[in-house]
């Protein structure tokens, strides 16, 4: 049963993003993205969990002090407006862009971002991976951060997301480090073109959300616990392993469209560089996601005909058709505009 007070935190977060996106002033940004914190940390909390009560704290203080490093910055920013060379103003802006990449997530401002994903259940690490990331990229995406400051967060959240999820086995840490990637993916296509980003968070955030639904249908929270999970139901099987490849990007499913996008938005405004580095390191990613999936395809495990995993077929079908179909659909859709 949903507590009132969640529903009620639930939409004062969607109203401080919202607040967040349509102002035109730093001062009412700032109070959006607070009321977005103070909303989120009471559906963190809970008093069953030690662990989730320990998440939101750590989630509290580094959103609190990046909020305080964005203030400061803007409030410098005024204050040596009319007198100060541009160049002030430019470091000045450094220091905000800053303050939005660790309220992101993004490397190297990333040091929260596991630690929080650990403690936290299914259901709020959806929300922290997806709508949580709307508010701060509207932010990078209005200031217009320098080249060679995005350059540097993108190629440290590559570096960062490939090396650390090598040896992980919780689920929700391999999750933290591969949104830490598709980030690198999004400011590259916040970089050359705003739609491109959103159809990139779209499709990411269907693709998380369905694997999140599965995971929390099963518990799942570490490796281990994958392959008798999955060989329970063969339809919950295609479904984590369509899910997943398609968030590593390859070709046949729905994750491949928006990684498209991006590289031919890159070389056409010649930055055929930074692509190649993109699709070099999200290759060492993608080794991840097929050792997960190789382990529900690959390990032999005795089929249980008496248990039935309580698993809404039709929901199933539905994630199964969206990912397969989508890139297809999209594709023709396309051509036609």
């Amino acid at each position: 049963m949903i507590k009132l007070y969640k529903i009620l935190f639930f939409n004062m977060m969607i109203m401080g993003t919202m607040i967040t996106i349509s102002s035109y002033t730093w001062f009412s940004m700032w109070m959006g993205l607070e009321i977005n914190l103070l909303s989120f940390i009471p559906l963190l909390s809970s008093t069953k969990n030690m662990y989730a009560s320990e998440a939101s704290l750590k989630y509290f203080i580094t959103q609190t002090m990046a909020s305080l490093i964005l203030l400061l910055s803007v409030i410098m920013m005024l204050m040596t407006n009319e007198f100060i060379t541009p160049m002030v103003n430019l470091s000045f802006m450094t220091v905000l862009n800053s303050a939005l990449m660790m309220k992101l997530g993004a490397a190297p401002f990333h040091f929260w971002f596991p630690e929080v994903m650990e403690g936290l259940n299914w259901m709020n690490c959806s929300i922290l991976l997806t709508w949580q990331k709307i508010a701060p990229f509207m932010l990078i995406m209005n200031s217009s951060p320098s080249t060679s400051f995005m350059f540097a967060v993108i190629f440290t959240s590559l570096i960062v997301s490939t090396a650390l999820s090598l040896n992980q086995v919780s689920l929700r840490k391999i999750l933290a480090f591969s949104s830490i990637n598709h980030m690198a993916w999004m400011l590259s296509a916040s970089m050359v073109d705003n739609s491109i980003w959103m159809i990139y968070f779209v499709v990411y955030t269907i693709i998380t959300v369905n694997l999140t639904f599965i995971f929390n249908q099963g518990k799942l929270y570490f490796m281990s616990q994958i392959p008798s999970f999955m060989n329970s139901n063969k339809n919950i099987k295609l479904s984590f392993m369509i899910n997943f490849l398609s968030l590593g990007g390859l070709p046949p499913f729905l994750g491949f469209m928006p990684k498209w996008f991006t590289i031919n938005s890159l070389i056409l405004n010649n930055m055929a560089l930074i692509s190649l580095i993109l699709i070099m390191l999200t290759l060492i990613m993608l080794f991840v996601y097929v050792r997960i999936s190789m382990t529900t395809l690959v390990f032999s495990y005795s089929e249980p005909k008496l248990m039935q995993t309580k698993f809404n077929q039709t929901t199933s079908l539905t994630i199964n058709f969206l990912t397969i179909f989508s890139l297809i659909s999209c594709t023709i859709m396309f051509n036609f505009f």
